[in-house]
């Protein structure tokens, strides 16, 4: 069950320029949208960023070269079937899709961007794919924004998509985005899968080192177990439809901050939605002498197994908050230490906080959604990291993955 506001958006604005086909193609299970294509108009930008697990899908692979060399005007996204630790032959197969769709749309086959997610080691049943090309062409529409975010779906309960408009000079821009996930949640330089389209006009190498910079302040700050996966990718994608709005732009911060909270909102309902949740848990860590130290010590305590069961259990056993700051790798001033769960503080200069009792630990933790506070007394760097609880159903859901 997803903890908290996992609502969707009022209104999913469209986004001019993209167009989405879903379709049942049967990869994995009967009766469930599974293959999704996106049709990007000529003129737009593009960027990704892909994950840095080392045995990165085949699908990664061929994104990878493809993108460096042209620029997209289609993604192929399948769910069921992760394509992953399958040798050449899931290479052979990623481009074996991507030729037949880029056939269909009169494309070169280096402008189709694959995509996978499901079972790792297991062979791509690129025929069914291939077999649901024309229905999904023929569902092409800007207004399938919902239909998409329940087609990459694996373990998910809930569809995440985010949606906002920015009024700069008179001139409506418009961000729409949807993800995905639920387990093997840790990533390293993207999302699970996820992807955003703006109308705005935007370079191609800023949006580049817009959407590095947009992850590393969401997704990259999610965990819900720890494990990276082989095929997280985000795709970020500006159509130029509303005008431009370049970064000398006085009211280009506005712009900047509707996007991030997009993506923010995009990675935390896949933390909301983490397998067998029950809690979602913000780890703010304040005072540190730069983010990456505070980074360090929020993933500590936001990766423990010992942490994340307290939470589960609502059990206010702070000992293991402090244990996991203390083996985060920094050096530390024990005095000057401070830890709070939202409002009450537990921890104040390394030891009991005056005035705590186990009855406000106990009734604070029993919150679907609390906040660690942290601070470490170093400088004044900050960083926040979002994870959940760790259940019973956790390990039911993946011991059963594949069943």
């Amino acid at each position: 069950m997803a903890v908290g506001d996992i609502s969707i958006p009022q209104t999913i604005y469209p986004i001019f320029g993209v167009k989405i086909g879903t379709t049942k193609a049967h990869v994995r299970y009967a009766d469930r949208r599974d293959l999704v294509v996106f049709e990007i108009a000529k003129g737009a930008s593009v960027a990704a960023v892909t994950t840095q697990n080392q045995f990165c899908a085949a699908p990664v692979k061929v994104l990878r070269k493809h993108i460096a060399n042209t620029v997209p005007t289609h993604l192929l996204i399948n769910t069921g079937n992760a394509n992953a630790a399958t040798g050449a032959d899931g290479v052979e197969r990623a481009l074996a899709t991507c030729d037949a769709l880029a056939n269909k749309a009169g494309v070169s086959i280096e402008q189709i961007l694959p995509y996978s997610t499901g079972v790792i080691g297991e062979t791509l049943p690129s025929d069914k794919i291939i077999l649901g090309l024309d229905s999904a062409l023929a569902d092409l529409s800007e207004n399938n924004w919902l239909d998409a975010a329940h087609g990459i779906c694996t373990t998910d309960t809930i569809p995440k998509i985010a949606s906002e408009k920015v009024s700069i000079d008179g001139v409506d821009y418009h961000i729409t985005g949807i993800s995905k996930g639920a387990g093997m949640i840790r990533p390293n330089m993207a999302t699970m899968l996820g992807f955003v389209a703006t109308d705005a006009k935007i370079d191609q190498a800023v949006l580049q080192s817009m959407l590095i910079k947009l992850t590393n302040a969401s997704f990259n700050r999610i965990t819900i177990d720890g494990d990276t996966s082989t095929n997280d990718c985000c795709t970020l994608i500006a159509t130029g439809a509303a005008g431009e709005i370049g970064e000398s732009h006085p009211q280009f911060g506005e712009f900047y901050t509707a996007l991030e909270r997009v993506f923010v909102r995009l990675a935390t309902l896949i933390v909301r939605d983490g397998e067998g949740a029950t809690k979602f848990i913000t780890v703010k860590v304040t005072g540190g002498k730069d983010t990456n130290e505070c980074a360090d010590v929020a993933y500590a305590v936001a990766h423990s197994p010992l942490v994340k069961t307290a939470f589960f259990a609502s059990d206010p056993n702070w000992g293991r908050i402090l244990a996991a700051v203390g083996y985060a790798g920094i050096e530390l001033d024990q005095s000057r230490v401070n830890v709070a769960l939202d409002e009450v503080s537990i921890c104040e200069r390394g030891g009991l906080a005056d005035g705590y009792t186990e009855a406000c630990g106990s009734e604070v933790m029993k919150r679907p959604e609390i906040t660690v506070h942290i601070e470490l007394g170093r400088g004044d760097a900050t960083d926040t990291v979002y994870t959940c609880d760790l259940s019973y159903d956790y390990v039911k859901i993946n011991a059963d993955y594949r069943s």
